[in-house]
C-alpha cells in the first residue's frame, strides 16, 4: 500500500487542491447552475428577448403613425372614439350588436 502512495505527486495528495477540483467539477457538470446549460440557457433568453424587442418596437412604431393620425386629423379621432371606446355625442343613441 505504501508502495501506491510513493507513487503520486505531492501535489495530488493535497486536500485543499482534491477539494478545489472536486469543487470545479461539480460546478461545470453536476449543479443545477452548471457553467455549460446556464451560458446556452441564457444565449437562447437573450435571442428570444431580442426577437421580443423587435416586435415590440414594431408595435410601437405603428402605434406613433396611428397617433399622428389622430392627432391631425379630427374627423378621424371622432371615428376612432366612437368605434374603440364607444362614445356618442349628446343627441344620439348607441346601440352596439355582437356577432
Amino acid at each position: 500500500m505504501k508502495s501506491i502512495l510513493n507513487h503520486i505527486p505531492g501535489y495530488l495528495k493535497n486536500k485543499y487542491l482534491l477539494s478545489l477540483a472536486v469543487f470545479v467539477v461539480w460546478m461545470f457538470f453536476f449543479d443545477d447552475r452548471d457553467i455549460i446549460t446556464t451560458h446556452f440557457r441564457y444565449r437562447n433568453e437573450l435571442r428570444d428577448l431580442e426577437k421580443s424587442k423587435v416586435y415590440y418596437e414594431e408595435q410601437i412604431a405603428e402605434t406613433r403613425k396611428e397617433l399622428d393620425k389622430l392627432q391631425s386629423d379630427p374627423a378621424l379621432l371622432e371615428k376612432y372614439a366612437r368605434e374603440r371606446y364607444r362614445m356618442k355625442r349628446d343627441n344620439e343613441d348607441l346601440y352596439i350588436m355582437e356577432d
